[in-house]
């Protein structure tokens, strides 16, 4: 028997308007699949609920993959792939597999040769990058920065240096109850003409994005307390 296909599923990045940010198809996939692996499995069962199941929930599966589950029974979760089950990999917000658990999932399964399929869906971090302004031919995503100091600062200022030195815009995120210290972090490290974006709640009815100088940022600080953000900085000379 071939395996199965293994679907990389979006989800939304917070809101409940499914139609406004997935795909028809995406929806349709999702509706027929009945085993699934997320990083969290009540928050996917209730994504999977708004979608409309095409079965009863209780019928569905869904297998949790998240920071703790040990690298050795990634294989097991990809058992039933193996056996000939289409899959859906889910992640808690936006396209699994980027600074996500997930990705060791993916690998896996191209080990295994197993059909891996990305479905159409948002990323914070590609949509950050476009409404940015910033240089977006040359980019790199660093997902979080270390949280205490001294570490993250030698952080800040080592990718700060690489975008001045490459021309080259560096992404970030941070937990987001944790914000407002990497604002502040970033502010009193970063060069006062260095760029800086913020994405907040990004598809959302409250998004915002700002692209400023550090010193422009000092002044205007936003309130981004437990508000998901993507964080870029551009050091031009």
């Amino acid at each position: 028997m071939d395996p199965g296909t293994l679907y990389l599923i979006p989800a939304t990045l917070g809101g409940r308007d499914i139609d406004a940010v997935l795909p028809d198809g995406v929806k349709e996939r999702i509706r027929v699949l009945d085993y699934f692996i997320a990083e969290n499995p009540k928050s996917a069962r209730a994504f999977i609920k708004l979608i409309g199941p095409g079965r009863p929930l209780p019928a569905i599966t869904i297998e949790r993959l998240d920071h703790n589950t040990p690298p050795a029974i990634i294989g097991a979760l990809l058992g039933p792939v193996l056996a000939g089950t289409d899959a859906g990999l889910i992640s808690e917000a936006g396209c699994p597999a980027i600074a996500d658990p997930g990705a060791l999932l993916v690998r896996r399964a191209h080990d295994y040769r197993v059909r891996v399929v990305p479905l159409v869906g948002p990323s914070s971090v590609l949509l950050a990058l476009i409404a940015s302004g910033l240089e977006s031919q040359r980019f790199a995503f660093h997902g979080y920065l270390p949280v205490k100091r001294p570490a993250r600062d030698r952080a800040i200022r080592d990718i700060e240096s690489r975008s001045r030195r490459n021309r080259e815009s560096q992404l970030f995120i941070e937990t987001p109850y944790r914000n407002a210290q990497l604002l502040e972090a970033l502010l009193a490290v970063c060069r006062p003409d260095t760029l800086l974006c913020i994405a907040t709640d990004l598809t959302l009815a409250t998004a915002s994005v700002r692209t400023s100088r550090i010193a422009d940022w000092a002044t205007q600080k936003p309130y981004l307390k437990d508000r998901p953000s993507v964080f870029l900085i551009l050091s031009e000379r």
